[in-house]
C-alpha cells in the first residue's frame, strides 16, 4: 500500500478541485496512482462538480445566527449563479447546514467547514441542481461572555445584505438599530484613524490632480486637497456618519449617549468582490449566425 502524502493530496485537490477527504480516499484507493484516482472520480461523477466550478456564482444569499446569551454571532455567504436557485429549498437546506456548521465549529474557516462533511453535500447539490454552488465566506465576533458585550445581527429582507455587530455598552435595541444603520450606509471602517493608508493616498491623489485643474495658487490647493479629504474619511466612518433614523445626530454620538461602544463589524452583501461575466446576447446570436 502506497504512503499517501499531504503533497499528493494537494496536487489532486488542485487538478479537480474536490475537497481534502474526497482526494485522500481516491488516492487510497488507487493506491497513489494520481491519474487513477482522477479516473475513478470522473467515473464516480465527482468532477461533473468540479467542472461547474469555474463557472461564476454570484447570487446566492447571506445567513446569520446568534447565541442565545448574547455574547456571539456567524454570518456566512452561500452563492449559485442564479437568483432562480437561490429560492430553491434544496439550496436554502444546504445553506442553513453551513450556517449550524459554521456555528458550532467556531474556530473553522471555509476550508475546513468543506472538509469536515459540508462537500460531500455541496457535490451532491451541484448534481441535482445543475449550478455551481458555494460556501463562499464566514465570519464570527464574540465575546468571552455575555457581561462584556452584545453581539447583534441584521439581516436584509431580501438576504442579501447581513451585518454583525459587536458592542460594549447599550443594549439590543441600541445594537440592531447600528447594525441596520451599516446595512444600509455601508460605512468601511469604525472610526476615521481606521482607514488604510493607501485608501487615503489614492484618494490624496485624485483630489490634488483635481484642485490643481482648478489654476489656484499652490496654498489653497493644499487646503482644497485636505478638506476633501476629511469629507471623505467623515463619510465612510461610521462613528462620523449621520445616523440613518435620526440623521440630526451621528452615529457616535448616539453610542456616547447610550455608555456604549461599537467594537467591530462586518457587513456581507452577496456577490460582493466577485466579478460578473457579463453576456452580449445580441452578439452571440450574430457569433451563431455567422458561424
Amino acid at each position: 500500500m502506497a504512503t499517501i502524502t499531504a503533497s499528493m493530496v494537494k496536487e489532486l485537490r488542485e487538478r479537480t478541485g474536490l475537497g481534502m477527504m474526497d482526494c485522500k480516499k481516491a488516492l487510497t484507493e488507487a493506491d497513489g496512482d494520481l491519474e487513477k484516482a482522477i479516473d475513478d472520480l470522473r467515473k464516480a461523477s465527482g468532477l461533473k462538480a468540479a467542472k461547474k466550478a469555474s463557472r461564476v456564482a454570484a447570487e446566492g444569499i447571506v445567513m446569520t445566527k446568534i447565541a442565545e446569551d448574547g455574547n456571539y454571532g456567524v454570518v456566512v455567504e452561500i452563492n449559485s449563479e442564479t437568483d432562480f436557485v437561490a429560492r430553491d429549498e434544496n439550496f436554502l437546506s444546504f445553506a442553513k447546514q453551513c450556517l449550524e456548521m459554521a456555528y458550532s465549529n467556531s474556530e473553522a474557516d471555509v476550508n475546513a467547514l468543506l472538509d469536515a462533511g459540508i462537500e460531500n453535500t455541496r457535490q451532491a447539490l451541484v448534481q441535482k441542481i445543475g449550478e455551481n454552488i458555494n460556501l463562499r465566506r464566514v465570519e464570527r465576533l464574540s465575546f468571552d461572555d455575555a457581561n462584556q458585550g452584545i453581539v447583534e445581527t441584521y439581516v436584509h429582507s431580501n438576504n442579501r445584505i447581513a451585518v454583525l455587530i459587536s458592542l460594549k455598552g447599550g443594549d439590543e435595541a441600541l445594537a440592531r438599530d447600528i447594525s441596520m444603520h451599516v446595512a444600509a450606509v455601508n460605512p468601511m471602517v469604525v472610526r476615521a484613524e481606521d482607514v488604510p493608508e493607501d485608501i487615503l493616498a489614492k484618494e490624496s491623489e485624485i483630489y490634488s490632480s483635481q484642485a490643481r485643474e482648478s489654476g489656484k495658487p499652490e496654498e489653497i490647493v493644499e487646503k482644497m486637497i485636505s478638506g476633501r479629504l476629511r469629507k471623505f474619511v467623515a463619510e465612510v466612518s461610521l462613528l462620523e456618519q449621520d445616523f440613518v433614523k435620526d440623521p440630526d445626530i451621528k452615529v457616535g454620538a448616539l453610542l456616547k449617549e447610550a455608555g456604549a461602544d461599537i467594537v467591530q463589524f462586518v457587513r456581507y452583501e452577496v456577490g460582493e468582490g466577485i466579478e460578473k461575466e457579463e453576456e452580449d446576447f445580441a452578439a452571440e446570436v450574430a457569433a451563431q449566425l455567422n458561424g
